[in-house]
């Protein structure tokens, strides 16, 4: 990969991530907007500032998508792949955004990955690492224990605690109440909401750091194959010493990010929050479930439990089916009614198709596009 294609790799990645700023962060910020803690200005500076601290946090996810998904040995990663890969997943990105459907950039771009792979390596399946290790499928790399299994179990985790803390702390209130006699209309008195406005600013720093954590090493771990493509290439041997930053593997070989892509990344994607993303804000901030403080603080502490707890094991879940199932476990804890199950229900079909849709839409860009590429 020559240098002018790193780079434009690299710009596109970075449209990517602006997307992904005002698709995705969206989330880290709705329930913090739609319970009137904060000011949509002061949510998107908060969910800024959180997700550069979140994104200088580890490396896992970034390293699972630079080296757990696709197959070296059988597919070397070039231009092409990568650049179709962002588009296939910027596509989807922008349909979703338009249609105000909180889809999963994290599975747009793991589809667009896998898609413009399996085209680039003319359908061979064993260009993806479905597991690295089938003996044991829970260990190491790979799709299936590293994205379809974290898919399924996340989003039943997010809701599973969502119910389980804002159950906790209903009970916890009652208790309270019961024995002095205060807080009867729990959600709406002004102590219980006075309490809770001020602790979901620590939940809702919770879910922006936890969305660094996850988000932005998605695309960090795209711009590093990339670097690491490019190293490989002949007219990159021998890096000069200007150019020493482009280098992806520490002294001992081991693989790293580097830290300025780290800091591209989550400024990159601090910009997109400021760009936008209210129409997702207000699907899962209004729409999904009604929202009071001590209900956001519960969503938001269960869904950066969980996305704090994937990180670590470098697994790439999606902030959006995590924080959204969480909204969903708060509302059916208080009654199943509660929820506006319609509007679940456009959702999870945004989520059903969003791996599919953004494989085909990359496959089809790397098949259309194979005569231009050198």
């Amino acid at each position: 990969m020559s240098l002018g294609l790193l780079t434009l790799v690299i710009l596109i990645a970075l449209v990517f991530e602006y997307i992904n700023g005002f698709h995705d962060t969206a989330n880290s910020i709705a329930t913090v907007v739609a319970t009137k803690v904060l000011t949509p200005g002061q949510a998107v500076v908060l969910a800024a500032v959180t997700n550069l601290g979140g994104a200088l946090v580890g490396s896992a996810v970034a390293v699972t998508i630079a080296t757990g998904l696709i197959d070296a040995g059988v597919l070397r990663v070039g231009a092409e792949v990568l650049v179709c890969a962002l588009l296939g997943a910027t596509i989807w990105d922008l349909i979703t955004w338009w249609l105000g459907l909180p889809s999963s950039s994290s599975h747009a771009l793991i589809g667009g990955l896998c898609g413009a792979a399996l085209a680039a390596s003319n359908g061979n399946p064993q260009a993806i690492i479905w597991m690295s290790d089938p003996s044991h499928w829970w260990k190491g790399g790979g799709v299936i224990p590293k994205v379809v299994v974290p898919m399924v179990a996340s989003p039943i985790a997010g809701f599973a605690l969502g119910i389980a803390v804002m159950g906790a702390l209903l009970a916890l209130f009652a208790w309270f109440g019961n024995r002095t006699g205060i807080l009867r209309r729990l959600g709406r008195t002004p102590f219980v909401n006075a309490f809770f406005g001020k602790a979901q600013l620590i939940s809702a720093a919770g879910m922006g750091v936890s969305h660094g954590m996850n988000d932005a090493q998605k695309t960090m771990g795209i711009i590093a194959l990339a670097l690491a493509g490019a190293t490989a290439a002949h007219d990159f041997d021998h890096l000069p010493d200007w150019l020493a930053f482009l280098r992806v593997s520490d002294a001992g070989g081991h693989f790293m990010i580097p830290v300025w892509v780290k800091v591209m990344c989550a400024l990159t994607m601090a910009a997109g929050t400021a760009a936008g993303g209210w129409r997702i804000i207000n699907t899962l901030g209004h729409k999904m479930v009604k929202l009071h403080p001590i209900n956001g603080f519960a969503a938001e502490t269960s869904g950066a439990a969980v996305i704090i707890v994937s990180s670590l094991f470098g697994m790439p879940v999606s902030t959006t089916h995590v924080i959204s199932s969480s909204i969903m476990g708060v509302g059916a804890s208080k009654r199943f009614n509660a929820v506006r199950w319609t509007v679940v229900e456009r959702m999870a079909w945004a989520w059903i198709l969003t791996l599919p849709t953004s494989a085909f839409i990359a496959w089809l860009l790397v098949e259309l596009s194979k005569p231009i590429w050198p």
